[in-house]
């Protein structure tokens, strides 16, 4: 299969592309940078030189493929709402070239879109959210109208994706704290945050577009929830910093952009993912990861 990969050269991207080409698929990967671009032709993939501002670009690579992962996202999340708009729009025009074939595009999502059932966990056949609620359902109502046309279209969704170089919304938490010398959670810290190793995700990308399925919802969660006292306590070990917990009330004010996200409580499941794929994570936890996490001077 000829594989067009969005954010080839992300974290994640850069992962799933070497995962296609060891099972055996061609991948074109989307690239602005002259440096990336050649880091994702040594590890074999094609180069499409465009970005996810420029729709006909995206269409020419989308046009030549067999399937689509589409995993670019902006991630500055100081402008997350206009980001999520954005993505509407990027998978508007990835989708326009597959009407009327069978051709799979990947769509993604976070797993918070479907934590609509109080203090349970998000299953993939729950009902989801609307962009009042979460912004990143923008993703999911853009796959959602693709799919009413006929296109085979599909969602993963993404919890706290990590390694020890980067973990989510926890690398920019991880910044704030070494700003303020200090290291909080909200409340107990007993609000859940799921997880997954990099690798892991990856290769359920890869499983989710050799299977096809038209209108799956994946869920790429390895810990279902893990709680963010003890995750903040990693983060304070490591970075030999105090650890304390904050009100409520006072997380605008200390988490600015991440308020919205920091005393969530936001668990999921990947039960159907993993029976419907025969999908194990096997890599290591958050926490493990949070242990060995690479920091350097300030």
């Amino acid at each position: 299969m000829r594989v067009f990969v969005t954010g080839a050269t992300g974290n994640i991207g850069s992962k799933v592309v070497r995962e296609l080409i060891a099972a055996g698929h061609q991948v074109t990967g989307l690239c602005r940078s002259e440096e990336k671009a050649s880091a994702l032709a040594a590890a074999g993939a094609e180069v499409h030189r465009g970005s996810i501002t420029d729709p006909d670009s995206l269409k020419q690579a989308a046009a030549r493929s067999d399937g689509i992962i589409h995993l670019a996202f902006n991630h500055d999340f100081s402008r997350f709402v206009q980001n999520c708009e954005d993505d509407r729009l990027v998978i508007r025009a990835l989708g326009s070239v597959l009407a009327g074939s069978k051709r799979p595009l990947i769509v993604t999502s976070g797993t918070p879109i479907a934590n609509t059932v109080p203090g349970e966990p998000a299953k993939e056949d729950n009902a989801t959210v609307g962009t009042d609620t979460h912004p990143r359902a923008a993703s999911e109502e853009a796959a959602a109208l693709l799919a009413a046309e006929g296109v085979n279209v599909s969602v993963v969704r993404l919890p706290q994706v990590h390694d020890p170089i980067t973990q989510g919304l926890l690398t920019p938490a991880i910044a704030m704290y070494r700003d303020k010398g200090v290291c909080t959670y909200v409340g107990d810290g007993l609000n859940r945050w799921p997880a997954a190793h990099v690798l892991d995700v990856a290769r359920l990308y890869r499983l989710a577009i050799e299977r096809a399925e038209p209108n799956a919802k994946y869920h790429a969660v390895a810990e279902e929830g893990v709680p963010m006292r003890h995750v903040v306590e990693a983060i304070g070990r490591r970075l030999n910093l105090p650890v304390k917990s904050i009100a409520a009330d006072e997380a605008p004010n200390y988490y600015g952009w991440l308020a919205r996200f920091a005393g969530y409580d936001m668990p999921a499941s990947s039960a159907q993912t993993r029976k419907t794929l025969g999908w194990k994570p096997n890599s290591p936890g958050l926490l493990t990861d949070l242990e060995q996490l690479q920091v350097s001077a300030p």
